[in-house]
């Protein structure tokens, strides 16, 4: 049995995707310029994840692993989860995503259940669970990288609330009902309202933006980029309200943060390596023309006080440790030298992946080559893999920590 391949993602052609940076990686010509947004390598329905078997021909990769699932997946993953229960992606944020809200695992399959109850289709614009998991994010900067990530400790939300006179109305409700009354009051404002708090605001910081006069450090900056892309009449996005409310952070190169149930987000401009549990679970809450459900947000939104935990860039470490506090996944990194060897044993199907440079990889008498255009492999339960840099690589491996045993 076939225990490492070459594996070919899938590229979502979302709007807000850049023209270059995964064309690049992949060595696919884009002269139409079409948005490259995302490559998803993984078993989720919703990638068409192809792995190149011996023979020349390729086969889904859900479709291999459910063929032999114990010998591929490793038992304790089996019991565990049934499947590979990661999905890793590259990203290329170019324009501002939705801010979103995952839910728990244990909501997330009730809720799963009581849609399909009401007879609301999978692929429905207005459904808002489409599997029984829960997503939490963990993602490695490939690029500086700006996000926003969860409400602002009580003093600096204070602070901004003050120093922005549009938003003095939340003062007092902050202070009474904290930041689950300051949340339900902006998503349940009527637009009207929204309009007549926003405007003045928009129309005082875009001639700045345009000008060049703030800075990606500044909630303005994004506010007024906000308000530029989310254009509709006579309707200012309320997700703008949010760019004040959250966490502004700029994360370097190589640096990562971790994102559970619950925390509103939103990435806004960057390059990025992301690992999540394998769902498509999400609730927006505005910067975004889809559809926006004000009580499920409100419902599984984790309505205080967050303190980014970032996870610092390890210099000089060929092999980088991600932590993230969940079961489904483990994301490891390597920076390589030419000439550089080192061995991996997968106790559970891993996905390895080339940013840059060169590397072979090696298994008896099977050998591929990670290198621009084929960036992605396959390894499955019970092998040992030799990793030979051909050039300086960065190389990411996505693992399940159960699964992982002890390398050399």
């Amino acid at each position: 049995m076939q225990k490492l391949a070459l594996l070919k993602g899938e590229v979502k052609h979302y709007d807000w995707g850049g023209v270059s940076f995964i064309p690049s990686l992949l060595q696919i010509e884009n002269p139409q310029m079409k948005p490259f947004a995302e490559y998803w390598m993984g078993v989720h329905p919703g990638a068409r994840c192809l792995m190149q078997l011996s023979n020349g021909g390729e086969v889904l990769l859900r479709d291999f692993i459910d063929e032999h699932r114990e010998a591929l997946l490793g038992k304790v993953v089996l019991q565990s989860f049934k499947e590979m229960p990661y999905l890793l992606k590259v990203l290329d944020v170019k324009d501002m995503l939705s801010i979103q809200v995952h839910p728990s695992k244990e909501q997330a399959a009730v809720d799963f259940e009581n849609e399909t109850a009401r007879g609301i289709a999978l692929n429905a614009p207005d459904r808002n669970y489409k599997d029984k998991n829960h997503k939490p994010e963990l993602m490695v900067a490939l690029s500086p990288f700006y996000l926003l990530h969860g409400f602002k400790p009580e003093e600096k939300l204070l602070a901004t609330l003050q120093a922005v006179e549009e938003l003095h109305v939340f003062i007092p409700v902050f202070k009474k009902d904290g930041y689950k009354g300051l949340y339900k009051m902006a998503m349940e404002l009527p637009q009207e309202e929204v309009n007549e708090l926003l405007q003045p605001l928009i129309s005082r910081i875009i001639p700045l933006y345009q000008q060049d006069k703030l800075k990606k450090d500044a909630e303005d900056f994004w506010a007024a980029r906000a308000a530029q892309t989310f254009v509709q009449p006579d309707t200012i996005d309320r997700g703008i309200f949010s760019i004040y409310f959250f966490n502004l952070v700029h994360l370097k190169k190589g640096e990562a943060i971790f994102q559970d149930a619950g925390v509103p987000h939103a990435y806004l401009e960057g390059y990025n390596v992301e690992i999540m549990a394998s769902s498509d679970n999400v609730l927006r809450g505005g910067l975004t023309s889809k559809h926006i459900d004000t009580v499920e947000l409100l419902k599984h939104t984790k309505c205080a006080a967050t303190h980014p935990q970032i996870i610092k860039n390890q210099n000089g470490q060929k092999e980088k440790h991600y932590p993230a506090p969940v079961a489904d996944f483990q994301l490891n990194g390597y920076e390589l030298e030419p000439g550089d060897e080192i061995m991996i044993h997968p106790s559970t199907a891993e996905i390895l992946l080339l940013i840059n440079g060169r590397a072979a990889l090696h298994n008896g008498d099977t050998a591929v080559e990670l290198k621009p255009g084929n960036i992605a492999a396959i390894a499955f339960s019970g092998t040992e893999i030799k990793i030979h840099a051909k050039e300086g690589a960065l190389l990411f491996r996505a693992t399940v920590p159960a699964g992982q045993s002890k390398d050399q």
